[in-house]
C-alpha cells in the first residue's frame, strides 16, 4: 500500500482509532465530511473508519464510510436501514424510452396484502412478511431512491460480465431502495432513549436490525416485479443485491456501513446519476478499507444548493430528460432540481479511485434509458394537451 499516496492517509483521531480516505487529491470532499469522520473515530470503541471516494456530510455521521467499533452505534447505520441497490435482468422488444415511461406503474402507491392481493408482483414474496411490516410495500421512496431501467454499455471485463450473464444492449432494472419506515422506526425508538449513544442490548437491536434488511431486499424484489410486470416482461431473480446501510458482526467487532456497499468479493453496482453511467464492479477490499467500497457518485451539493443553482441554470422539461438521452419520471419538480445530474461528484472519478487502490475491478456501464423518482401524475394531461394542440 506504501506506493498509494492519492490520500489514503491516517487522519488524525483518537488513539486506538484510525482514518483512510480512498480518494485521489484531484477528488473533491467537503471538509465537513472530514470532521464528521474524526469525530466518529473519537468514538470510545472505534478501531477503523474507512471513509469512500463518494464521502460526503450526512446528519451527524458520515455518508460514504465503512466504521469498524468493539461498541454498537445504530445512529452510523441510521435510519434507513437495509438500503441498497439490486439489478435485476429484464427482457422487452424495442426499448423506446417515451412508450415506456409512460407505462410505469404508480410506484408511490404501496400494495397491501388484503386489497391488492391479486397483484402479480406478490409471487416474488417466499414465506412471511419481515417483521409483519405491510407499511409502504413496493414503494420507492424519496431522496436518492430510484427505479431505472438501462441497457448495458461498455462491458468493461468480459469474464466477469459473462459470469454474470450480461452482455452489452441487455437491459437491466437497477432498483435503490430500502426498509422505507421500519428503519426509521428502529433508530427512532432507540434515540428516544439512549440519544447517539451505543445499543445497550446489541443482540436485540440485531434482531430488529436483520429483519429490516430482509425488509428492504423484499422491497427491491417488489418494485422490480411491478415494473417487469407492467412493462410486459416477467420478473427475475437479482444478479446482484448489495446493502449499504447495515451493521456486520465482524472479526468479534461491529462494523457500520453507511453508504458503503459490502466489498469482499461482492459485485456491486455503484450508482452514477440519472444523467450518466453507473458501474457494475467486482470488489475486492480488505481490511485497510473495512471491506467496502462506494456506493455511488456522492452528493457534491446540498439539496438546498442543489435547488438554488438548479433553478437559475434549467428548467424543469431540461431536467425531464438527460444528457444521455433518458427520461425521468417525476412529479415532484422541487426533487427534480435537488437530485439533478450536477448535484453529484463524477462517477468516474469514484471508480477510477477505487481501481487505483485496488478495492474493484470495473465490469460494465449501465446507461439509464427510463428513471423513475415519484409519480408524475400530470404526465397524462400533457399528453393529451400535445395531442390535442397536433390535431388542430
Amino acid at each position: 500500500m506504501s506506493e498509494l499516496h492519492l490520500r489514503q492517509s491516517t487522519l488524525p483521531a483518537s488513539d486506538p482509532a484510525t482514518i483512510s480516505v480512498f480518494a485521489s487529491p484531484t477528488s473533491w470532499i467537503e471538509s465537513e465530511a472530514h470532521t464528521q469522520c474524526r469525530q466518529v473515530a473519537a468514538l470510545d470503541g472505534m478501531i477503523h473508519v474507512a471513509a469512500m471516494p463518494d464521502l460526503h456530510p450526512g446528519k451527524g455521521a458520515p455518508i460514504g464510510a465503512a466504521m469498524a467499533s468493539r461498541v454498537l452505534y445504530p445512529f452510523l447505520v441510521g435510519s434507513d436501514i437495509g438500503c441498497g441497490i439490486a439489478v435485476f435482468p429484464i427482457r422487452l422488444k424495442r426499448p423506446v424510452p417515451e412508450k415506456l415511461a409512460a407505462r410505469f406503474p404508480d410506484l408511490d402507491r404501496p400494495l397491501n396484502p388484503d386489497l391488492d392481493a391479486d397483484d402479480p408482483a406478490w409471487t416474488v414474496l417466499t414465506g412471511e412478511i419481515p417483521a409483519g411490516h405491510v407499511e409502504g410495500l413496493g414503494t420507492v421512496g424519496r431522496g436518492n431512491h430510484f427505479v431505472e431501467l438501462a441497457r448495458i454499455g461498455a462491458v468493461l471485463d468480459p469474464t466477469h460480465a459473462s459470469r454474470l450473464g450480461l452482455a452489452a444492449d441487455d437491459l437491466v432494472l437497477v432498483v435503490h431502495s430500502g426498509s422505507r419506515g421500519l428503519g426509521e422506526r428502529i433508530l427512532r425508538e432507540h434515540t428516544e432513549g439512549h440519544g447517539a449513544g451505543p445499543a445497550p442490548d446489541p443482540q436485540a437491536y440485531l434482531a430488529r436490525h436483520d429483519e429490516a434488511v430482509r425488509w428492504g431486499a423484499l422491497n427491491r424484489r417488489l418494485l422490480a416485479a411491478r415494473v417487469a410486470y407492467a412493462l410486459g416482461a416477467a420478473p427475475t431473480e437479482p444478479i446482484v443485491d448489495q446493502c449499504h446501510n447495515l451493521v456486520e458482526v465482524r472479526d468479534g467487532g461491529y462494523l457500520h456501513r453507511k453508504g458503503a456497499a459490502p466489498g469482499d468479493g461482492r459485485d456491486v453496482l455503484i450508482a452514477g446519476t440519472r444523467g450518466t453511467p453507473s458501474y457494475l464492479v467486482a470488489a475486492h477490499a480488505g481490511p485497510e478499507a473495512n471491506y467496502s467500497v462506494a456506493h455511488g457518485a456522492g452528493r457534491k451539493m446540498s439539496r438546498a444548493d442543489a435547488l438554488r443553482r438548479g433553478r437559475a441554470k434549467h428548467t424543469v422539461e431540461e431536467l425531464r430528460r438527460t444528457p444521455v438521452g433518458s427520461l425521468v419520471v417525476c412529479g415532484d419538480r422541487q426533487l427534480l432540481f435537488e437530485e439533478a445530474p450536477g448535484a453529484y461528484k463524477r462517477i468516474e472519478q469514484v471508480i477510477a479511485d477505487l481501481v487505483t487502490h485496488r478495492l474493484a475491478t470495473p465490469i460494465a456501464t449501465t446507461i439509464p434509458l427510463v428513471t423513475y423518482k415519484t409519480a408524475d401524475l400530470a404526465a397524462g394531461s400533457r399528453r393529451d394537451e400535445r395531442r390535442r394542440r397536433g390535431r388542430r
